[in-house]
């Protein structure tokens, strides 16, 4: 059998090589599926326990939601919904003329 070999020498079918796009489609729908099944589970157990309260009267399980993403600041950096942005913490050497 014939293999396809790219330039630097490591078989294309090997661990190097890079996902197909039937792959990639694969591991995209099964990661669809499993948010569709945890989505389905955590709302069947909020309804489940939809009539316990507290002494108050607000209910003891709620859904947290989903939060839109934000700036999280920090003393070195900020971060972005889960995305780190660089921020200098010393001003920029400039030289003298």
């Amino acid at each position: 059998m014939l293999t396809v070999v790219p330039e630097d020498g490591t078989p294309a079918d090997g661990p190097a090589s890079s996902p197909s796009l039937i792959d990639e489609i694969v591991r995209e729908g099964a990661r669809r599926m499993l948010a569709t099944a945890l989505e389905a589970e955590v709302d069947a157990y909020i309804a489940e326990l939809a009539d316990q309260r507290d002494e108050h009267g607000r209910r003891l399980v709620v859904r947290d939601g989903h939060a839109q993403p934000r700036q999280v600041m920090t003393s070195g950096a900020v971060f972005e919904g889960g995305q780190l942005i660089e921020r200098p913490t010393t001003p920029p050497v400039t030289q003298a003329a």
